[in-house]
């Protein structure tokens, strides 16, 4: 188990990888295991595992993980397949689609939330944002 340090922390995943604050990232970021961003991504980040944004990380693009745990900005749609965790003084701006929502009190949440079954939120389509205008 991961210590709160930063306002983020993950149930029982030693990180992997990390990007760290000053770090900025264009594309499509997939990986496996856990991450941990504290930088800036623009683009699709995908990934069956956990990904873990910290409070200086801003994430402009759509998610597609196991699980997301952030603190930080995300702007854009967010599919979940076991649990999405949102920790103050995260930001989120977008359609969340996951079986599992924890929102801790000083988020801002700014979209709307569809909260299917494990399978069935897996199985969805990431919509992008363009998309939805």
């Amino acid at each position: 188990m991961l210590k709160k340090t930063t306002g983020v922390s993950a149930e029982h995943a030693e990180i992997t990888a990390f990007l760290g604050k000053g770090t900025e990232f264009k594309g499509v970021l997939s990986f496996g295991g856990t991450i941990r961003v504290d930088g800036k991504i623009e683009g699709e980040i995908l990934s069956k595992d956990t990904l873990i944004a910290g409070d200086e990380a801003s994430l402009h693009g759509d998610i597609s993980v196991g699980t997301l745990i952030s603190s930080g900005k995300v702007a854009g749609n967010i599919i979940a397949a076991q649990k999405v965790h949102l920790l103050a003084p995260a930001v989120v701006e977008g359609t969340i689609k996951t079986p599992k929502l924890i929102i801790e009190e000083g988020v801002t949440f700014d979209g709307k939330c569809e909260m299917a079954g494990e399978k069935k939120a897996s199985e969805q389509k990431v919509v992008s944002l363009s998309d939805r205008q």
